[in-house]
């Protein structure tokens, strides 16, 4: 795991998991609190993976241009990201939009029903 990651699993699920992982998480909801658009989620990612990899090699002495453990920092980011931003986006149209939507479990949300009389 050690040569994919650049660094011990340890450090991996301390920084990236838990401190930027915790990051994304706000980072998704904002996105979607401010009601921008889901694809930044990638863009906020990849800097968040760059910030990740610079303080993995300053901290731990892990390898900072290794592209596969870039790659696995950003993809779960994203991954974390995403999930805020869907939980964030479902809990907004549902509390702004009451009469319109109901809540489809954690991530999703649909139209009520149009009842008649």
């Amino acid at each position: 795991m050690e040569p994919l990651l650049g660094t011990t699993l340890p450090v991996f699920l301390g920084l990236t998991v838990g401190l930027f992982g915790g990051c994304a998480f706000m980072a998704g909801q904002g996105l979607a609190s401010g009601w921008r658009p889901i694809g930044l989620v990638f863009v906020y990612s990849a800097l968040l993976g760059l910030g990740d990899r610079f303080l993995t090699y300053g901290l731990f002495q892990g390898e900072l241009w290794l592209l596969s453990g870039y790659l696995v920092d950003t993809a779960v980011l994203a991954v974390i990201c995403l999930l805020a931003y869907r939980l964030t986006l479902t809990r907004r149209m549902v509390a702004q939009y009451p009469w319109l939507y109901e809540r489809l479990g954690p991530f999703g949300w649909h139209e009520k029903s149009k009842r008649d009389g």
